[in-house]
């Protein structure tokens, strides 16, 4: 999985404890895969993200190959898929790489 800075990773066995039951922030999950080039372009987008927000949203990511079970529950075919999770349920979900800017834009409801 290609690391981000600043940017936990989780897994099949911890997502319930690190994004379902995460509190008050809401949490963006990248779906993400090794062979994923545009996984790779949106890296740094993230980790900016991560940084500058880090007050308003957490970011996590999750490698598809390694955990299958969450990947398939929430339906995620395409990399990378962010989902914005809220008390536990996802309530946005984008599909490809993107401009921070285009990002930001597209979680301005959600970042309260």
């Amino acid at each position: 999985m290609i690391r981000i800075e600043g940017v936990d990773s989780v897994t099949d066995a911890d997502f319930e404890d690190q994004v379902l039951r995460a509190g008050e922030l809401p949490v963006l999950v990248e779906f993400t895969a090794d062979w994923c080039p545009p996984c790779r372009q949106i890296a740094p987008v993230l980790s900016a993200v991560a940084e500058e927000q880090r007050d308003r949203i957490r970011i996590v990511q999750l490698d598809v190959d390694s955990n299958p079970e969450t990947t398939t529950r929430y339906g995620v075919l395409s990399m990378p898929t962010l989902m914005v999770f809220r008390a536990g349920e996802p309530v946005k979900s984008m599909v490809g790489a993107r401009a921070k800017r285009t990002l930001l834009r597209e979680l301005e409801d959600v970042l309260d």
